[in-house]
C-alpha cells in the first residue's frame, strides 16, 4: 500500500516487516555523525589557516602542516569509514583514539604558536563528544585532563618567559572549570535524551504491535471495516470492504462520490460528521455489473482534541443478504424435513384426484360439468407443481462432486430460450444479444435451464405486447467473468416486494407459490453464482425503456479458461 496521508500512517503502515532500531542509539547515532563532521571541518579549517600562514609569512613549520594534513585524514578516514560505537560503559580504544588525536592536535598547535592564535575553545570539542556520546565519568575525567593541560600549557609557557603568568594561570583553572560545567550539563541533557527516545521507541513498538493487532481484526474480520474522512476520501478499507465495494485494487482508495452506487454511503458519512454522533441505516448499494446489494452500515466518528480537522468516520458494513441467508438456512433447515413430509403426504391423495376427475371426464357430457373437471385437473396440476418445488427446495445437493458442470453459456441460452419461444407464439417477443465468445461457465445445464425459465416466466407475466419486450443478454466483463441477464419492460416493483424477491413463499400474486425466485437463488448459490435484480434502460423501439432485469454472475473463470479457445 502506498502513503495516503500524513496524519493517517496506518493505512499505509505493515508492522509486520518493521524494523525496529536499537532503543537509545537512534539519536546518538545521528549525534557521533554531526560530531565526526564537525571534526572534520575543524581539521580543514586548521589546514586551510596554516597553509596561508605558511604562504603568507613562511613562519609555520613544515611540520605543523603535515601535523594538520595528518589530522584531516584522520578525521575524513572516521567519518566515511567508521561506525558510530557509543562506550557508555567501558573504555574504547577507537574511541579514545578519535577525542585523542583531537586533544593532541590542537594541544601541539596551542603550544608551539602561543601568544599568536589561542585555540583553547577548539579543546570544548572533544569535551562536547565524550559528554554526550561517553559516560559521566568519561566526560568529567575528560574535562578535567584538559584542563590538566591548560596548566601544563601555562606553566611551559611561563618557565620560557614568553607570557605573564598569573593571568594565564587565571584563565587555565577558569577555562577548566568552564569545560567541567559544560561536560556535566551536557551529559545530563544527553542522557534525559536518550531516555525519551527509550520511551518514545518502546511507545512505537507497542504502537506497531497495536497496529498488527488490529490490522490482522480487520483482515479476518467478516464484516467491511471503512475509514472516511472529512474529504469523503477513503483512508482504508479491509478485504471484506473491498468485496462489497467491488474494489479490486488493494491500493485503490477513491473517494465515496467516485462512484454512482455509493451515494448512500457518501449520505451516510456525511450525516455522521453533521451530527457528530453515530448513525444505522440499511442501504441499497445499486450498481450496473453487480446489481444491487444490499447493507446494514453502522458509523462511528473518531476526533482528536482540539484538532477536528482530522475528523475520521468509521463504517461498518454488514450484507445482510449473508445474514438473511444464515437465517434462511436455520429456518429452512427446521422446516426442510417437515416440508417434504407433507408434500409426499400430499402427492398420494392428489394423484388419486387427478385419476378420479380423469376417468369423471370421460363419462360427463354436459359442457358445464366438464367445465368443472377441467377446473379441478388445472389446481391439481397447480398443487402437484407446488408439492414438486417444496420437494425441490428439501433436496439436497447431489453429494459426491469433486468437480463441477461446465457447459458453452451463449449456446446453452440459445437453446433454452428457443425451447422456451416454441411453447407459445405469445413468447415470440423475445431479443437475444449472447457476447461471451464462448467461453464456458461452471453451472449444470439443466439447472441452467430451470432458473432461465423462471425467469422468462416472470418476465413474460409482466411485460408488454410490443416486440423485444423481453431480451436476453449474456456479457463477458474485463476480468473474463460471464453474465446473464433477462429484462422486461414492465412497471418498477413496489420497495416491499423488492426487499422480499428471493424469499420462499413470498409472492405479490395469489396464484403463485413464491418458491420460483427463491429456488433460482439456491441453484445459482449452489454454483457459487450470485442473482439480482435492479431497474436499467435499455433500447426499444428506438428510444431507451427503464424496465426490470435479473442479473446472474456466475462464478468467475480459473486461470486456464480466460482466454477462450480460437474460432
Amino acid at each position: 500500500m502506498t502513503a495516503l496521508d500524513d496524519a493517517w500512517p496506518p493505512s499505509d503502515f505493515d508492522p509486520r516487516t518493521a524494523v525496529l532500531p536499537p532503543v537509545g542509539d537512534l539519536a546518538m547515532t545521528r549525534a557521533w555523525y554531526g560530531f565526526m563532521t564537525a571534526r572534520v571541518t575543524i581539521a580543514l579549517a586548521l589546514l586551510l589557516l596554516q597553509a596561508t600562514q605558511y604562504a603568507l609569512t613562511g613562519t609555520v613549520p613544515a611540520w605543523v602542516l603535515a601535523m594538520c594534513a595528518l589530522y584531516l585524514a584522520s578525521a575524513m578516514a572516521t567519518r566515511l569509514l567508521a561506525r558510530p560505537r557509543l562506550p557508555r560503559h567501558a573504555l574504547d580504544p577507537t574511541w579514545l583514539l578519535t577525542v585523542g588525536m583531537d586533544v593532541l592536535a590542537i594541544a601541539l598547535l596551542q603550544l608551539f604558536q602561543s601568544g599568536t592564535i589561542s585555540y583553547t575553545p577548539l579543546l570544548g570539542v572533544p569535551v562536547l563528544l565524550t559528554a554526550v556520546l561517553g559516560t559521566r565519568p568519561m566526560a568529567i575525567g575528560m574535562a578535567l585532563a584538559i584542563t590538566l593541560l591548560l596548566l601544563l600549557e601555562t606553566w611551559w609557557a611561563s618557565a620560557h618567559g614568553l607570557t605573564e603568568s598569573t593571568g594565564r594561570y587565571l584563565q587555565a583553572g577558569l577555562a577548566g572549570l568552564g569545560y567541567l560545567l559544560v561536560a556535566f550539563l551536557a551529559n545530563q541533557l544527553a542522557a534525559r535524551l536518550m531516555r525519551e527516545e527509550q520511551l518514545a521507541l518502546a511507545g512505537l513498538h507497542a504502537a506497531r504491535l497495536q497496529a498488527q493487532v488490529n490490522q490482522l481484526v480487520m483482515e479476518t474480520q467478516t464484516d467491511g471495516v471503512v475509514v472516511v474522512d472529512t474529504h469523503n476520501r477513503m483512508r482504508t478499507a479491509n478485504p471484506a470492504a473491498r468485496a462489497l465495494l467491488g474494489l479490486d485494487a488493494a491500493g485503490l482508495r477513491p473517494t465515496l462520490d467516485a462512484q454512482p452506487s455509493w451515494a448512500p454511503l457518501l449520505e451516510l458519512a456525511r450525516a455522521t460528521f453533521e451530527q457528530a454522533t453515530p448513525q444505522a441505516a440499511d442501504l441499497t448499494l445499486r450498481s450496473a455489473s453487480r446489481g444491487a446489494r444490499r447493507l446494514r452500515v453502522h458509523t462511528r466518528m473518531t476526533e482528536a482534541p482540539g484538532r477536528a480537522h482530522e475528523r475520521l468516520c468509521v463504517m461498518f458494513l454488514h450484507d445482510l443478504r449473508e445474514a438473511e441467508a444464515r437465517t434462511r438456512t436455520e429456518k429452512m433447515a427446521a422446516m426442510g424435513r417437515m416440508s417434504a413430509a407433507v408434500a409426499h403426504e400430499i402427492r398420494n391423495p392428489l394423484a388419486a384426484i387427478v385419476q378420479a376427475n380423469a376417468l369423471l371426464d370421460e363419462e360427463l357430457q354436459s359442457p358445464g360439468q366438464r367445465q368443472l373437471t377441467q377446473m379441478i385437473q388445472h389446481n391439481a396440476q397447480r398443487l402437484a407443481k407446488i408439492v414438486d418445488e417444496v420437494l425441490d427446495v428439501a433436496r439436497v445437493p447431489e453429494a459426491g462432486r469433486t468437480a463441477p458442470p461446465s457447459l458453452l453459456l451463449d449456446a446453452s441460452v440459445q437453446d433454452i430460450c428457443a425451447d422456451w419461444v416454441r411453447r407459445a407464439p405469445q413468447r415470440r417477443r423475445v431479443q437475444l444479444a449472447l457476447a461471451t465468445q464462448g467461453l464456458p461457465v461452471d453451472f449444470d445445464s439443466e439447472h441452467l435451464r430451470r432458473v432461465l425459465v423462471n425467469l422468462l416466466d416472470n418476465a413474460l407475466r409482466y411485460a408488454s405486447e410490443r416486440p423485444a419486450a423481453i431480451q436476453v443478454t449474456t456479457r463477458l466483463s474485463a476480468e473474463r467473468q460471464s453474465s446473464l441477464q433477462v429484462w422486461s419492460d414492465g412497471a418498477p416493483l413496489e420497495e416491499s416486494v423488492e426487499r422480499h424477491l428471493f424469499e420462499p413463499f413470498f409472492s405479490s400474486e395469489s396464484r403463485s407459490s413464491g418458491l420460483g425466485l427463491y429456488i433460482c437463488r439456491e441453484l445459482c448459490e449452489r454454483h457459487r453464482a450470485s442473482i439480482g435484480y435492479q431497474r436499467s434502460a435499455r433500447q426499444l423501439e428506438g428510444a431507451s425503456v427503464q424496465g426490470n432485469e435479473f442479473s446472474v454472475q456466475f462464478r468467475p473463470p480459473k486461470p486456464a479458461e480466460r482466454t477462450p479457445p480460437a474460432h
